[in-house]
């Protein structure tokens, strides 16, 4: 039994345009991406494919948040007056980032790590060893490439979502569409 004045959560409340006595219900559809079927050579692609779509899932958010992030922080720097009080907004900025996302990150496997830094490439169009360098100087940027190289990785490669990215991009897309 329902409550007079409330609906079951089973329904949904949708537009409705009455013409000439016809009731017609409105809905708006998702956008849905149709790919050609993926035709895996082996176990061993279809494992990577599937691997690929685990890693995406996983860093995508992350990749978001960061550019989330750098934009406030590019918001917040310009309204600073001088240098030094940038250089300390980054400062806390850096601690803050670290305290509120490293352990999650840490959680990270090394090819989501990979991931992320393609996914912060796709989302905010400039590698992380830029963006390390915009905001830190070369020398943190610097160190940093060199612990990502020694988990085989690289701060500076860039996203290619026309080649060597496009199953990366196909993954993507459908994630967004909530298709996988």
């Amino acid at each position: 039994m329902t409550v007079p004045g409330t609906r079951p959560a089973s329904y949904a409340m949708m537009e409705m345009v009455v013409e000439q006595g016809d009731t017609i219900y409105l809905d708006n559809l998702r956008v849905l991406y149709v790919y050609p079927p993926l035709v895996f050579k082996s176990g061993r692609q279809e494992k990577f494919y599937w691997r690929t779509v685990r890693d995406v899932k996983k860093a995508l958010p992350y990749a978001r948040l960061a550019t989330i992030e750098i934009m406030n922080l590019n918001r917040e720097l310009y309204y600073m007056p001088n240098d030094a009080a940038r250089k300390k907004h980054i400062s806390d900025f850096q601690s803050r980032i670290f305290r509120q996302y490293e352990k999650p990150l840490r959680n990270l496997t090394i090819n989501q790590g990979k991931m992320l830094i393609k996914l912060i490439d796709r989302e905010h169009d400039m590698n992380t060893f830029d963006i390390i360098k915009a905001y830190k100087g070369n020398m943190p940027a610097f160190f940093w490439n060199t612990i990502a190289r020694f988990f085989g990785s690289d701060l500076k490669s860039e996203y290619d979502a026309s080649d060597k990215d496009r199953i990366v991009e196909r993954v993507v897309t459908l994630v967004d569409a909530g298709q996988l």
